[in-house]
């Protein structure tokens, strides 16, 4: 049945619960190809996680407020939805500062001045060689597995013949990516580097036997074949938009507001059982698509598991308007060079370690190791007129190694204290203090906004504010996955969101493979 007065249909093809980017992804798609679909949205606009905001009050800056940047979204959905959305690639790949021998320095990846980078800090040339060695090896891996993503699942020995590399396998898939960075990287700096792509968002260490470790730096050297990480222009937003605009002319329906809580099905047709603020309603379905955690999957058609089986995010969000760069200990480097790419912060490798192991033991890292992106510095778009001419920057921190459990007690507390331990490690670099840079809102406050996995949990739906919903899976098939990688306990309801294999971070995969999957091809 409908709401009445409701311009909903009272039957779809399909359902997709959930209005993030890979909804949207689903529901063009699905729509495209002549069905009726249905997109239901709990929050006030589509988008999830990939979204702009203004969040500073009379502050006209435009912020991708939880995801940052875009490698894994596959140039074929680009264009098999027609979307105007494009990219624009850093310069300057990463730049991480230290202190060696009383002086500042650092190494500064990109515009020209790897080997350069490479040779002041360590002496030579033995570590740039090995760098370029072992990201030769990462950059054909990726060649060969990314356009598998939307494929249907290999088995796992398709994916290592296509691989065609023992080694490359080994390390990749075999081994903690611990020990091949010990054995290729003398160099503690370097090997943290190497390391933090293994980290975004995953609580692990570089040895740990589950290679939790791998799967995510696999995830994060494979996107669109080259590993690049590249910034959306006009922020998280203009994809959302694009793609919410993609599905709206297929002729997909979108309601915002509107929140599913209960998926009943026998396998052949469904019900979802969803409210808005006039109350409840139910429609029919083909097929769900589920554009939300395992977890969530689990909560809406009655299967919850223990708790214990929960998963766990683990990272610090902070968002921030500058009224200008803030000036380096490290002159050699110019502070656009710095924050142009990802500045990395207290990541050395045993420096990543010992964070890790605080944080084991249940106590804030020491030293919180974080990143920094600067979108506005490739894209000022995303300024207001006349912020950009007067130097004003917006900057974006993702923090690691703070997993959901120690904000458990008192998350307001461990909030602030970890913002200002993370930012302690920061000032060590700089010349004058970050805060001395910071912008202020029409009201005076500082523009600083602070996310834990709590709050993620709260605003987003993210179970323990897991930003990938729950620990990645290696690229290939197994007994518990489906011919696409999407598919359920129930043959008509499927997982289009960043829990399907293949799922996490910003790509497009798990809905565009969903709908293939509904779509049986």
């Amino acid at each position: 049945m409908t709401v009445p007065g409701s311009t909903l249909q009272q039957s779809y093809d399909a359902v997709i619960v959930g209005g993030g980017h890979n909804g949207l992804v689903a529901a063009a798609y699905l729509a495209r190809a002549g069905q009726s679909v249905l997109v239901l949205e709990r929050l006030g606009a589509t988008g999830g996680a990939a979204v702009s905001t203004r969040p500073f009050a009379g502050v006209d800056a435009r912020l991708s407020r939880y995801s940052y940047l875009v490698s894994l979204l596959p140039d074929r959905v680009v264009r098999d939805l027609g979307l105007r959305f494009t990219t624009r690639r850093r310069t300057v790949s990463s730049y991480t500062p230290a202190v060696r021998g009383g002086a500042a320095t650092g190494l500064l990846v990109g515009d020209g001045r790897t080997r350069e980078s490479f040779a002041a800090l360590t002496g030579g040339d033995r570590e740039y060689d090995a760098w370029r060695r072992f990201y030769g090896m990462t950059r054909r891996v990726a060649e060969r597995v990314f356009p598998t993503l939307t494929e249907p699942l290999p088995e796992r020995d398709e994916l290592r013949a296509r691989v065609g590399d023992e080694t490359a396998w080994r390390t990749l898939f075999e081994e903690p990516l611990g020990v091949a960075v010990e054995e290729r990287f003398a160099d503690d700096l370097v090997r943290g580097v190497v390391l933090t792509d293994a980290l975004i968002g995953t609580f692990a260490d570089a040895h740990d036997p589950e290679l939790r470790q791998n799967r995510c730096f696999l995830y994060h050297v494979i996107g669109n074949g080259t590993g690049d990480w590249d910034v959306p222009v006009g922020g998280m937003g203009a994809l959302t938009d694009a793609l919410a605009g993609a599905a709206r002319s297929a002729g997909a329906e979108i309601r915002t507001r509107h929140e599913a809580v209960r998926i009943e099905t026998d396998g052949t047709r469904a019900e979802v059982t969803a409210r808005d603020d006039r109350g409840e309603y139910t429609v029919a379905a083909r097929r769900v698509l589920v554009n939300a955690s395992p977890t969530a999957l689990a909560a809406l058609t009655g299967e919850a598991g223990e708790p214990s089986a929960l998963p766990e995010g683990s990272q610090l969000k902070v968002n921030m308007v500058l009224t200008r760069l803030p000036r380096l200990r490290d002159r050699s480097v110019d502070p656009r060079a710095a924050f142009g790419g990802t500045f990395h912060i207290a990541e050395g490798y045993e420096a990543l370690g010992a964070a890790h192991r605080e944080a084991a033991e249940g106590r804030l890292p020491s030293a919180p190791p974080s990143e920094i992106y600067c979108h506005s510095l490739t894209d000022p778009s995303i300024l207001g007129p006349g912020l950009a001419e007067r130097g004003y920057q917006t900057l974006t921190l993702f923090g690691l190694h703070t997993p959901a459990r120690l904000f458990a007690a008192d998350n307001a507390g461990t909030r602030d204290a970890l913002l200002a331990a993370t930012l302690a490690q920061l000032d060590a670099h700089l010349e004058e203090p970050i805060a001395h840079c910071l912008a202020r809102d029409e009201n005076g406050a500082p523009c600083v906004e602070v996310k834990t996995p709590l709050d993620l949990e709260r605003e987003l739906g993210l179970p323990g504010g897991h930003i990938f919903h729950r620990d990645l899976s290696f690229p290939y098939a197994t007994e518990r996955t489906g011919r696409w990688g999407v598919e359920t306990a129930h043959d008509n309801v499927l997982l289009c969101g960043a829990g399907a294999v293949r799922g996490g971070g910003v790509s497009g995969v798990p809905g565009h493979n969903a709908a293939m999957a509904a779509l049986g091809r």
